[in-house]
């Protein structure tokens, strides 16, 4: 009698339990992703005079993925940091001229499949197009990021190289020209290394 119980009870409980995993699936393949900014990072690397680098980062991220794989990244320029406020005020006003360009963007289009099929703690590497929107100007990259599936809800994306991203393509080397002056530099490095680790949440 114990037996037929228990077989009873599996009978009746697997389906339910591969029902209920499906479900959950399916919803987490449905779902639209959004930015964990808090446990996010973007960090760029300066140099100046040939042998000096400082890192900087935005503290201020949003994003999403939608359904069809549709990736945004909004950096707030307001919101860059090097640990000297002086240094951060100028490169705001005189560089990124955050009153007329309050935002960066970050474009790509995302195949979720692979993702979505890893198992927790499983990684993908990924290859694909990105463009950047920075100081009113377009630029597209070819980017090498790696996909880590974190748990059922969330994942994470870190670029393996860091997108070098130069001065002249965004206009930007009047203002780094002033910046160069104003702080009595002989010379700051016009391409940037930029990376970044990401971290989205479905909803």
């Amino acid at each position: 009698v114990d037996g037929l119980c228990v077989t009873g009870f599996l009978m009746f409980s697997l389906p339910r339990l591969l029902l209920a995993v499906l479900a959950f699936a399916s919803l987490s393949a449905q779902a639209n992703w959004h930015l964990d900014g808090e446990s996010s990072r973007l960090s760029f690397i300066s140099s100046k005079n040939g042998d000096t680098a400082e890192v900087h980062r935005f503290l201020v991220l949003h994003g999403k993925v939608d359904r069809k794989g549709a990736a945004e990244l909004m950096i707030e320029m307001d919101s860059n940091s090097s640990g000297v406020p002086l240094r951060d005020e100028r490169m705001r006003k005189d560089l990124f001229e955050f009153a007329r360009f309050a935002q960066a963007n970050v474009y790509a289009q995302l195949d979720l499949r692979p993702i979505n099929d890893l198992a927790n703690g499983a990684q993908v590497e990924l290859r694909l197009p990105v463009t950047v929107k920075l100081h009113g100007k377009e630029h597209a990259y070819n980017a090498l990021l790696l996909a880590t599936r974190l748990d059922e809800r969330r994942f994470q994306v870190v670029t393996l190289e860091p997108l070098m991203l130069r001065a002249e393509d965004f206009d930007l080397v009047p203002g780094l020209e002033a910046l160069r002056k104003v702080a009595g530099l002989k010379s700051i490095s016009p391409s940037v290394p930029v990376s970044a680790v990401l971290i989205f949440t479905a909803r």
